[in-house]
């Protein structure tokens, strides 16, 4: 059993509801998170008054079962919350964001050209991979700090936010001073150290879902992160493995909706790590914001036939310049600007 507090609940009220537990012969562990506590029964006495614990001040519910979810879940009437990436930008208002760049940094060169073509068709932020946890160890694996202050010249070349992946908790406090927004990606969802290494800073946190993963697995994972304290957490469908062959991934779009009524976390979308084929990334874009998405992440370089990695999901500029052009009129079906 668990007893859940309201959001900002006083510790008189928390270590309250712990006496009334032990006057009930139970006895509780308060778990604190970024908005609010939880009091789990450890041992149920005989004496149990659930509509004791359920009046008590500051205490919102009481459950049987752990929820899914507790601290970014959507009460009624609440407002979705609007993330800053840095600088000027923001996920999760009114305005569709768009995050694009190429699966890795391979030179500044190339890097600023495809940032520049970016910014200038409407993107807010800048993807690269300056660290690449590749299937294979003989695949290429990033530049590592060299790519990292490739991503800070493009950030001042552009003014666009830089969003990048970690990949361990020693990437964290390395990566921070270059990156705007720290990526936990799909290989990394399950990984509970890196998830609370992000959530013990400030840093907007992209968190891709699990190939694997289910919706609730997904949330949770979102959680550890919110209750290590960090409670700017952005969720990012890149779709999920199935007996279907001709694309890369399955990509879920029905996830969407469904994470907008449990939670008020921002979702994107990742159409090309959802598909694997470059030609289905513009539908699938579209798709995804006409069912309520945030935001897209996209992979962009200037000739994807020489990328370094993943050239087959990655668009040109001028594919991106055009899909650019397409979204408004999804976004705005959707009530919402692009």
């Amino acid at each position: 059993m668990f007893v859940v507090m309201r959001p900002n609940s006083a510790e008189e009220q928390v270590q309250n509801v712990v006496r009334l537990l032990s006057d009930m012969g139970a006895r509780g562990h308060v778990i604190t998170g970024a908005t609010r506590s939880v009091v789990e029964l450890l041992e149920i006495g005989n004496r149990l008054d659930r509509t004791k614990l359920e009046r008590a001040p500051g205490v919102e519910k009481v459950l049987d079962e752990p929820a899914p979810i507790l601290a970014a879940d959507r009460a009624a009437g609440a407002h979705p919350l609007e993330i800053r990436l840095g600088g000027r930008a923001t996920l999760g208002g009114r305005r569709i964001g768009v995050i694009a760049g190429p699966c890795s940094v391979e030179s500044e060169e190339t890097l600023l050209e495809i940032a520049v073509g970016v910014a200038e068709a409407g993107a807010v932020a800048l993807r690269g991979g300056a660290f690449k946890p590749r299937t294979s160890p003989y695949s290429f694996q990033g530049l590592e700090e060299a790519g990292l202050q490739m991503l800070a010249h493009a950030r001042e070349r552009t003014g666009l936010a830089v969003v990048t992946e970690v990949m361990c908790c020693e990437h964290v406090e390395r990566v921070q001073p270059y990156a705007d927004v720290l990526q936990v990606g799909s290989r990394n969802m399950h990984s509970t150290p890196l998830l609370k290494a992000v959530g013990q800073q400030q840093k907007p946190v992209l968190l891709k879902r699990g190939w694997c993963a289910t919706l609730e697995e997904f949330l949770l994972a979102a959680e550890y992160i919110i209750h290590a304290g960090n409670p700017n957490v952005i969720l990012c469908e890149r779709g999920i493995r199935t007996h279907e062959e001709y694309v890369r991934n399955t990509l879920a779009l029905s996830v969407v909706p469904e994470v907008k009524r449990l939670s008020n976390l921002p979702i994107i979308v990742d159409p090309s790590h959802g598909t694997g084929r470059a030609h289905l990334v513009a539908p699938m874009s579209c798709a995804a914001i006409a069912c309520g998405a945030d935001g897209l992440l996209i992979e962009v370089h200037v000739d994807p036939k020489r990328a370094w990695s993943d050239g087959a999901q990655t668009l040109n500029l001028d594919e991106f310049r055009a899909l650019m052009q397409t979204l408004p009129a999804f976004a705005r079906a959707a009530g919402r600007e692009a």
